[in-house]
């Protein structure tokens, strides 16, 4: 048998922590292994034994969930981390992502919703919602220099913001090879951290953002 993926829960109601156990368990590859309903029980149960994914509420017993988030990918940057939370997801899902999170589920989800945010996760991509993505990227484009959204494009290689520009301005990834001379593997390789620096979750999402990018780049000329 193969060896099942462990998930850690925290959340501070025990009624609303053991059904998203329930749920989880669901799935007959998951194994949660530990429950959690402060940050420091949850550093405990990491440091004891590092689960695969850590699934946090943002609201904990007066704490903030995202300051566990932010601690645990400091000491394990590679753990994946899911947000699972009755806030807003407009307001919140992207200070999750900036804090080291994965993914972001609002608790009114169905239970489809959460199995799908916990496979996309583990795969290594970025979950929201289709409305929040189509939220971020629009937000990502109205260029403040005050705004932090324009920090994630700072983070951009010479090379990764090469890319990024050249699907903006609709290159397909074989054409980027060809004219940068460089394989069609290593440009999916930089498109892939583009994805992941800019909390975008796949190819499509980035296409669309880029070329946006790339058009109101256009407008302020």
């Amino acid at each position: 048998m193969s060896r099942k993926t462990e998930i850690i829960v925290v959340d501070d109601h025990p009624i609303f922590r053991q059904g998203l156990v329930n749920v989880i368990e669901t799935n007959e590859q998951y194994k949660v292994t530990g429950e959690a309903n402060t940050i420091a029980e949850a550093i405990q149960l990491v440091e004891a034994n590092p689960p695969q994914l850590l699934v946090v509420d943002i609201s904990l017993y007066h704490e903030n969930g995202l300051e566990l988030v932010k601690t645990v990918h400091c000491t394990h940057p590679h753990m994946y981390q899911l947000v699972v939370s009755m806030y807003d997801e407009i307001i919140y899902a992207s200070k999750a992502l900036q804090a080291g999170a994965c993914g972001y589920v609002m608790k009114q989800e169905a239970t489809e919703t959460l199995m799908n945010a916990i496979e996309t996760v583990l795969s290594g991509k970025i979950y929201l919602s289709e409305a929040m993505q189509e939220r971020m990227i629009d937000s990502y484009v109205s260029w403040d220099t005050k705004k932090p959204e324009v920090n994630l494009i700072a983070q951009l290689s010479t090379r990764e913001m090469e890319v990024f520009r050249m699907i903006g301005q609709g290159f397909g990834v074989s054409e980027i090879a060809e004219i940068l001379n460089l394989s069609v593997k290593t440009i999916n390789a930089y498109r892939d951290n583009v994805r992941s620096k800019l909390f975008i979750s796949d190819a499509g999402a980035l296409r669309k953002y880029a070329i946006k990018w790339v058009q109101s780049e256009f407008i302020k000329k």
